[in-house]
């Protein structure tokens, strides 16, 4: 079996080359195009016949040669006979063309998912102080600290009326941030319209009304919260998701609020009640394997399992009560409700009466020393001014 093959004068296929066919397999022709033809004799056994195509004048002219291939002359540059007008016109017409020029525009930084309010970028810690309270934030292992806290004392023109809040945000700070900034409006408008038996309801109407608001905007991500509002002497303790508020009574910690985790069981049967469900990942309880906590503020992609309703405590403040502690969960992970208290304690009492702040940093570098990565917020709420 023979191929013919029609290519131009290359110096790949020159007369030299011993590729595929012998030297003497190989025709030129005065022709545009040259023939080259290749004797495939391992296709075949070798006969008398497949000797004589070679030779053939015709390449496709021989019953014996069924398969033909002709390829365009290529331009006159690979031929060595060519002149120095037309090496120089192919030179021009092979020469590749520079692309244009992209004019990228260089920018001072790189803020991908970084908050637009340029005091939260890549600050390490916060911290304030003022009558009758302390906090301090830590920033964990992410790029930016995602937590917030807001603390105000005299409002609205009532001397007794205060409100604090710590706000853990996740997926982002947009839904602390917008927490921190409305949640107190909102919870101050519905208390001061309502009963004082209906406190309860009206924190409730607050922090509802505020999810609806986040929710509302072109935001996203979620945020856990614990909030203390103290008026005429009560103390009114509520919250959504892992953030959690401990008092400290006569140095005995009691715990004021219970975290919302998919682990609890009450949590576990509302969400498979309204078709939710609950899934361990990675030693982790989580909502549609996803979300860590079964309430908080934002969290639209869970909506339906996920509420901003938040489960409400209120007491009678008393001389033996000594502090209130607010924290995020970077806390409570790795420090016990007692050892707060008493870690606190050792700078709130005696001659350290003017060291909460210590107290708080304190506390947050020792969950830090414990292994915590998450950002850590403490706040400490004197709360004896308040009686």
């Amino acid at each position: 079996m023979t191929c013919s093959v029609a290519v131009s004068n290359s110096p790949v296929f020159s007369p030299s080359s011993s590729l595929f066919c012998n030297k003497s397999s190989i025709k030129s022709s005065s022709s545009s195009s040259e023939t080259l033809t290749l004797s495939l004799s391992h296709l075949k056994p070798i006969n008398s016949s497949s000797n004589s195509s070679c030779s053939s004048p015709s390449p496709c002219s021989s019953p014996s040669s069924p398969f033909c291939l002709r390829l365009p002359k290529l331009p006159s540059v690979f031929s060595s006979n060519n002149n120095n007008n037309s090496a120089s016109s192919n030179d021009a017409v092979l020469k590749r063309k520079r692309p244009t020029r992209l004019d990228i525009p260089v920018c001072s930084s790189l803020t991908f998912g970084v908050p637009a309010n340029p005091s939260a970028v890549a600050r390490d810690v916060v911290e304030a102080e003022g009558d009758g309270y302390s906090v301090y934030c830590k920033r964990g292992r992410r790029e930016y600290m995602e937590d917030r806290f807001t603390a105000g004392d005299n409002l609205r023109g009532e001397n007794n009326l205060a409100f604090f809040g710590v706000f853990d945000g996740h997926g982002g700070a947009k839904a602390a941030e917008f927490a921190a900034n409305n949640l107190e409006k909102n919870i101050l408008d519905e208390v001061i319209m309502s009963d004082e038996e209906d406190v309860e309801e009206a924190v409730k109407r607050g922090y509802l009304n505020t999810d609806s608001e986040f929710m509302k905007k072109d935001l996203h991500g979620g945020a856990c919260s614990v909030t203390a509002l103290i008026r005429n002497g009560n103390l009114i303790v509520s919250n959504t998701g892992d953030c959690r508020a401990v008092i400290s009574k006569g140095g005995v910690a009691e715990a004021l609020t219970s975290d919302h985790r998919p682990s609890r069981e009450d949590e576990r049967d509302r969400i498979e009640t309204l078709g939710g469900y609950v899934d361990l990942c990675r030693g982790v309880w989580r909502i549609q394997g996803s979300l860590a906590v079964s309430r908080s503020i934002g969290d639209r992609h869970l909506k339906q399992w996920v509420t901003a309703e938040p489960e409400t405590k209120v007491i009678r403040i008393e001389p033996e009560h000594d502090l209130l502690i607010l924290a995020s969960d970077g806390l409570w992970d790795k420090v016990s409700n007692q050892e707060a208290v008493d870690t606190a304690l050792q700078f709130c009492v005696g001659n350290n009466k003017q060291q909460a702040l210590l107290a708080c940093k304190k506390l947050a570098e020792l969950a830090a020393s414990r292994g915590s990565l998450d950002d850590t917020s403490v706040m400490l709420i004197k709360l004896k001014q308040y009686i």
